[in-house]
């Protein structure tokens, strides 16, 4: 399918503002900016839970829920894109209000460290110890802590599939379900999907490379499954997983060769790709009809994997 002409308006408006690539500003600069797209995060309903909950010291999370009182419910631990530098749970309230909605689930949403700040491993241990903490608090966080389930998109994406390995490999909290929404798997810049789309499509080769920079501590971090999960000796015994890519992305191809690489090694795998789609389209769903019907689409997958059912 040809680039969906809400795409090529969205490249159009950001060719005219002329503003400057993620790599060409600083990690304070990029993410006032990211903040700044408020009018394109779509709806942000009303709830009647929303609260937030200390991890240790210094570790935030935020926990939405359509209903005030909440007993037994599924809980989706949510960590936010932003190739690991920008965003924080303001920025991605839209989309986990309407996630809550649109499931009924408990979503936790998780104020990870950001680079360079916060390099590798921190995230990772940041996102793994609220997980560890929702599951520990489950009766009094009304979560059943045997439907968790862990999710992000884009660098989010990359800590959902790290959190999940690390949850297998030390027998953490038991992870139901991975949903993979154009995660980052691993700074490999020679995919085909990398040089077609690496330019003129919002997000750019340039902007991965830098990003990549502020977050790993040094080159051969790359080489570590939790950085790059595709690295793993073995994939056995991950949780089933739904992954999402976007046609025009340059991260189209990491997400599904982890997808194939996930189904190889007998993990339950679906995979979904968007026609005509762009990086960032269903956190930017207020611009595409697509972000739409994928957070309908997320939804469905989360309830079919949590749901009392699928848990009978």
């Amino acid at each position: 399918m040809t680039l969906h002409h809400q795409a090529q308006g969205f490249i159009a408006a950001v060719a005219a503002a002329g503003g400057p690539g993620w790599h060409e500003q600083s990690p304070a600069e990029g993410r006032a900016v990211f903040a700044s797209f408020k009018d394109f995060w779509g709806d942000s309903p009303e709830l009647q839970r929303v609260e937030e909950i200390s991890v240790g010291e210094n570790l935030k999370v935020r926990l939405y829920a359509a209903e005030k009182q909440t007993s037994d419910q599924p809980v989706v631990m949510y960590f936010h894109g932003g190739g690991w530098v920008l965003g924080d749970v303001d920025v991605y309230d839209c989309l986990c209000r309407q996630l809550a909605i649109e499931t009924g689930f408990v979503i936790a949403s998780v104020d990870y460290g950001l680079a360079p700040e916060n390099k590798f491993t921190g995230p990772i241990e940041d996102c793994y110890a609220a997980t560890e903490h929702v599951f520990s608090n489950a009766e009094s966080l009304g979560i059943d802590r045997s439907r968790i389930a862990v999710a992000g998109d884009s660098a989010g994406g990359n800590l959902a599939a790290a959190v999940a390995m690390k949850a297998r490999d030390q027998n953490g909290p038991p992870i139901r379900f991975q949903l993979l929404i154009y995660p980052v798997i691993e700074p490999d810049f020679e995919t085909e999907s990398y040089q077609k789309f690496g330019t003129g499509h919002v997000l750019t080769m340039a902007d991965m490379k830098w990003f990549w920079q502020q977050y790993l501590r040094e080159n051969s971090d790359a080489e570590n499954p939790l950085a790059s999960p595709s690295k793993a000796e073995s994939h056995v015994g991950l949780p089933p997983v739904h992954v999402i890519t976007a046609q025009y992305d340059p991260l189209r191809d990491e997400g599904e060769g982890y997808a194939s690489m996930l189904a190889d090694a007998g993990v339950l795998v679906t995979q979904k790709q968007y026609p005509g789609m762009l990086h960032g389209f269903v956190h930017f769903r207020g611009l595409f009809d697509d972000g739409e019907q994928a957070m309908t689409d997320i939804a469905n997958e989360l309830k079919k994997h949590l749901s009392n059912e699928a848990s009978s």
